[in-house]
């Protein structure tokens, strides 16, 4: 064979080697239900995988979508459809699903009608419902109207112990005691004014850096008031840097 034909061959299997590594794209497990996958684990997109009868798995691709793969399964992930990497396409495609999803049937009237967080951080307290916090966070509690000075009493589910707090006239934040009771607690009861309801948190992983990413995450895990905050701070953020 000539050389220049062997060069010709040689160049075309390199950038056919350049093609499919510039279309693999990192996924993020956040729900799975199958061995050897799990919550928060990175996969590659060009990485087949196999599910049998009855498991499971959502992902999320860097421009924020889900999917949910079912046994029986074999292939990848995306199939061979590549992933979108316009940030503005795939901003208002989350936000799309995003209103879809809340929209629905189902859906918990108190998750879509909340108060706006300043932060997408903040914990808020006045109300039932799923919160998201970083990994090794410290959670910063919050409330919409601080108007009044408001006793308020958190319980851990098993109600083995009781701790009471007092907002002060003003006061919308407040950051949680260093109590060894609060460390180990995913969901708690707020007390206000008699009545009582569940606060759920759930413990964000570490390694989520993209935004869209960590939106959708939120999404998934019903914290719908922080998500929309995180949005709207990617819409700011890419409207400046335009």
């Amino acid at each position: 064979m000539a050389i220049a034909q062997i060069s010709k061959i040689t160049l075309a299997l390199a950038l056919g080697l350049c093609s499919a590594a510039a279309s693999a794209s990192t996924l993020i497990v956040i729900d799975s239900r199958a061995p050897g996958l799990k919550a928060g684990q990175k996969i590659d997109s060009n990485t087949p995988i196999t599910l049998k009868e009855g498991e499971r798995v959502t992902v999320i691709g860097p421009d924020g979508k889900s999917i949910t793969l079912r046994g029986k399964f074999s292939g990848l992930p995306l199939g061979k459809t590549p992933v979108a990497s316009d940030p503005g396409r795939a901003l208002a495609a989350l936000i799309n699903t995003r209103n879809a999803r809340t929209s629905s049937v189902g859906v918990v009237r108190g998750a879509t009608d909340a108060a706006a967080l300043p932060d997408p951080w903040l914990i808020d307290i006045s109300r039932a419902g799923e919160r998201c916090l970083k990994a090794g966070g410290k959670p910063i509690w919050w409330r919409p109207d601080a108007k009044q000075s408001q006793k308020f009493t958190v319980l851990p589910v098993d109600r083995s112990w009781v701790a009471d707090f007092e907002w002060n006239a003003g006061e919308s934040m407040m950051a949680v005691p260093e109590l060894a009771a609060f460390d180990s607690q995913t969901i708690f009861v707020m007390r206000v004014e008699d009545q009582e309801f569940p606060v759920s948190i759930n413990i964000v992983p570490s390694d989520l850096e993209n935004d869209l990413i960590l939106a959708s995450w939120m999404l998934e895990k019903g914290c719908t008031q922080q998500a929309d905050a995180l949005l709207k701070t990617v819409g700011q953020n890419q409207a400046v840097s335009k």
